[in-house]
């Protein structure tokens, strides 16, 4: 019904494929989207509908088991509050609306069964840039339909009978949730988060004041930054010398400093 800011559906990506420069892609968060999809009994390989710093709003034709994990958003179904990081049972014509994250920035909501969207090169993750996977290749557009299993509603209505016999009525009593729920994995409580790094063969041809700096800053996450990486805000980083180096592999992770002496950050579609 709206598509929210960056909501695209993502599974586990594709593996092997970087030496024909197919991207890994996936889940930027892949913990919480294999807790997500635990929610709701499906393997971790299945899809689910991430959603980045302010989600859609989404009208279920058939009855549903769902799990929202990962980052804090407000989000209501059926104008009541979503317990987070529950299994929730909607009900067909159930209207969900996920609204901006308090904390974090990804989110994942899994769905019994899984997204059903067509797989490419065996996985079900969308790929913007090349335009490909998902649903058509692109951010969750207004209308869209996405597929379900063929048999979500009678798999969702068998998992949650199972899962408890304690139930809570929200909604007015047209959904179900559990009295359990699963801790955030990947939400810093109260400090910032520290990141670990391991020097690359490149390190020793920065100063060494840009390698104390390095370490030792609080860098904070560009606006400009995207799936393939986050732009660090901070400090310039200087080489000790002018220098030129050919272009290699990397992986998910690495730090890249280019001229501007602005650090990225590679992240999932790398």
């Amino acid at each position: 019904m709206r598509p929210g800011v960056l909501a695209t559906v993502q599974d586990l990506g594709r593996k092997g494929l970087q030496h024909l420069g197919i991207v890994p892609g996936g889940a930027m968060d892949p913990m919480s989207h294999r807790i997500a999809n635990a929610l709701v009994g499906n393997p971790a390989q299945a899809a689910t509908l991430e959603v980045g710093l302010s989600g859609p709003e989404l009208a279920f034709e058939d009855d549903a088991l769902i799990a929202l994990h990962g980052a804090r958003f407000a989000a209501e179904i059926d104008g009541a509050p979503l317990p987070h990081s529950r299994p929730v049972l909607a009900r067909g014509g159930a209207r969900l609306r996920i609204a901006r994250a308090g904390a974090g920035c990804f989110g994942y909501l899994a769905v019994a069964g899984g997204i059903d969207v067509r797989p490419v090169l065996n996985s079900r993750s969308t790929y913007l840039a090349g335009g490909f996977g998902g649903s058509r290749g692109r951010l969750l557009q207004r209308d869209a339909v996405l597929p379900l299993a063929p048999d979500a509603a009678a798999l969702g209505a068998d998992r949650f009978a199972r899962a408890t016999r304690r139930r809570r009525a929200i909604a007015a009593g047209r959904c179900q949730t559990v009295a359990w729920f699963a801790p955030a994995a990947t939400l810093p409580e109260h400090d910032a988060p520290v990141v670990r790094v391991v020097e690359g063969v490149h390190a020793g041809l920065f100063d060494e004041a840009a390698r104390v700096t390095f370490f030792a800053e609080r860098w904070r996450i560009a606006p400009d930054s995207n799936r393939m990486g986050f732009r660090l805000l901070g400090s310039k980083l200087g080489l000790a010398s002018p220098a030129e180096i050919l272009s290699q592999a990397v992986c998910l992770g690495t730090v890249q400093v280019p001229p501007s002496g602005q650090p990225i950050v590679l992240i999932a579609d790398h």
